[in-house]
């Protein structure tokens, strides 16, 4: 079955999830790239302004990781599809809150409280599996992918158009009504899934064999999407600053070239979840190792180039690779597990993502204090490099494995 087939054959729900999952993540996106300018405005001082700028950003992340795996659980409990509403729902609350508030501290305690109400995407993996009874599941969370990253790049557009006629208020509150939009058009026009198992359709399962049999835990597939989602995240506070400062770019370029990795992700992710789909725990392993060292390779050329435009090329290649890393191993991890169990597991993949991100984000602040900017993408190549011979060492044991109980890897 192709990509293109097997998402038709998703039919009208999957195309609302997608539609919803793009339109809510970017409206969320909307802020995003012009906290730092409010927070400056409303700052006193400039420790007040580095605290709070990390913490605008950080505080969400945080949130997420703290409640993910328990709103996962309530999803498996009591339907992912309220999940999505209640998240959805937070997620309005939040930014109407947050679009009034006038001191740093409060906005950044709300934008805790926003990450911790949130937790949509997990949910919005599980409903999509248990509507689709696991058929073409790399395809299924390629996609929603993308529908995240396209969504983000529309968001910040909007979200800067925006900024040009009204004050800032204007884009959060925006943001709320949209979420609120979203929420109301996901309880009524999203069907109650019917938590089909896997095993009624195995020949639609995907990659059904249990993840523990491979000698793979999902704790080891965890551990390595944290490293990978750390290792891409060391760059999103000082990427402006850098392009600044090495090549001298101007906004436009900067954001151009901020563009490119996500145009590289949404082009690259459905080919590589075509090339993993139906594939056994060890080739995607396979494929997560030598995806690894070719990021590692590209970051490092990208931190040595005094090319504004070579540097831009490599952004858009490290994109590509990057469609072929978190959402193949959520696949793989959500095809090792029970129906009635996805929202759980999927609310712990997500809490751990979470906390990785901020982990990299924090990491990247604090070497480029400590070590100047030119000291960040070394750093993103080893974190590379590390995630390498994590994933070959997985690999080696899913092989060692697959040898014994005479399985093909």
């Amino acid at each position: 079955m192709t990509n293109a087939s097997a998402l038709r054959g998703f039919g009208p729900a999957f195309v609302l999830l997608f539609g919803l999952q793009f339109i809510s993540m970017g409206a969320m996106e909307m802020s995003g790239p012009f906290w730092p300018v409010q927070i400056r405005a409303l700052s006193s001082s400039d420790s007040v302004f580095g605290f709070a700028s990390a913490g605008v950003y950080v505080g969400p992340m945080i949130g997420m990781s703290l409640t993910s795996s328990f709103w996962g659980h309530m999803g498996d409990r009591y339907g992912n599809r309220l999940m999505m509403v209640r998240a959805l729902s937070g997620l309005a609350v939040t930014q109407l809150l947050v679009a009034v508030a006038h001191d740093v501290w409060t906005i950044v305690a709300l934008r805790f409280l926003q990450g911790a109400c949130a937790g949509y995407i997990a949910p919005a993996q599980a409903y999509g599996v248990q509507m689709t009874g696991g058929k073409a599941r790399a395809s299924l969370f390629a996609w929603l992918q993308v529908a995240t990253n396209v969504g983000s790049l529309g968001g910040a557009l909007l979200g800067g158009l925006i900024l040009d006629r009204f004050p800032f208020a204007a884009v959060n509150l925006t943001a709320g009504v949209i979420c609120a939009l979203c929420a109301g058009v996901a309880w009524l026009g999203l069907p109650i899934s019917k938590c089909a198992a896997i095993a009624a359709d195995p020949g639609n399962a995907g990659t059904a064999e249990p993840i523990a049999s491979t000698g793979v835990s999902i704790a080891a597939l965890l551990v390595l999407i944290g490293m990978l989602l750390a290792s891409r995240m060391v760059l999103q506070v000082p990427f402006s600053l850098y392009m600044t400062q090495v090549f001298g770019a101007g906004q436009w370029a900067i954001g151009l070239t901020y563009g490119l990795l996500a145009c590289g992700f949404v082009v690259a992710a459905p080919v590589w979840a075509r090339a993993f789909e139906h594939r056994r725990p060890s080739y995607v392993l396979g494929g997560c190792m030598l995806i690894s060292a070719a990021c590692a390779l590209v970051t490092h050329l990208a931190g040595s180039t005094g090319s504004i435009v070579v540097f831009a090329f490599l952004y858009f290649i490290w994109g590509t690779l990057l469609g072929g890393t978190t959402p193949i191993l959520l696949a793989l991890i959500s095809a090792g597990i029970d129906n009635d169990r996805q929202g759980s597991v999927l609310g712990l993949a997500q809490a751990s993502q979470q906390g990785a991100s901020a982990s990299g984000i924090i990491a990247g602040i604090g070497i480029t204090q400590l070590f100047g900017l030119k000291a960040a993408f070394p750093l993103v190549a080893t974190l590379y490099a590390l995630s390498f011979l994590s994933a070959l060492g997985f690999w080696l044991k899913s092989v060692r494995r697959s040898q014994k109980t005479g399985q093909r890897w």
